[in-house]
């Protein structure tokens, strides 16, 4: 599966399914990382691990500019059998849309692999990210999992219509 998308100024995304292990997946995951350790204070790393990537119901994902450079990352894995968790997704910033692109690609690739609900978590302090989130349709929801009882924490969720 592959998406093509075409913004403005003749700017164009692809998302595609990629190895986790990739010397451009490591970067994305680094950047990401310093940047939520700039904002939270915490990297994100202790609640994802590259080799999650490999069950049959995860998909890891690159989203790469008109020159096949690397520019965003994310990730769906099973949460549980009807539900996906949305993890490490990131934009570089380097043009718009990329985010979008990401979130749009994981979604249809989640209902295809019979998921008929998203979640993620992010952090309260993470404002760009929670906008981001609630401009996409994701409503705030009680924290689940690891993030039972982590005040610092916000839950999100987004039923996929399976037409």
């Amino acid at each position: 599966m592959l998406v093509t998308l075409i913004l403005q100024d003749m700017n164009m995304i692809t998302v595609e399914k990629s190895d986790p292990f990739s010397s451009e997946s490591h970067r994305l995951i680094e950047m990401l990382s310093e940047e939520l350790a700039a904002i939270t204070g915490d990297n994100g790393k202790s609640n994802f691990t590259i080799e999650g990537m490999y069950d049959d119901k995860a998909l890891w994902v690159l989203a790469k500019n008109i020159h096949g450079k690397a520019i965003g990352c994310g990730a769906i894995r099973p949460l549980t059998q009807n539900t996906a968790e949305l993890k490490r997704i990131f934009s570089d910033r380097s043009m718009p849309g990329i985010g979008r692109a990401l979130l749009s690609f994981l979604e249809r690739s989640a209902k295809d692999m019979g998921y008929s609900e998203i979640r993620l978590e992010t952090r309260h302090i993470n404002h760009r990210a929670i906008n981001f989130y609630e401009k996409n349709g994701y409503i705030r929801i009680e924290n689940y999992g690891p993030y039972i009882g982590r005040t610092e924490a916000v839950c999100f969720s987004k039923a996929l219509h399976l037409y």
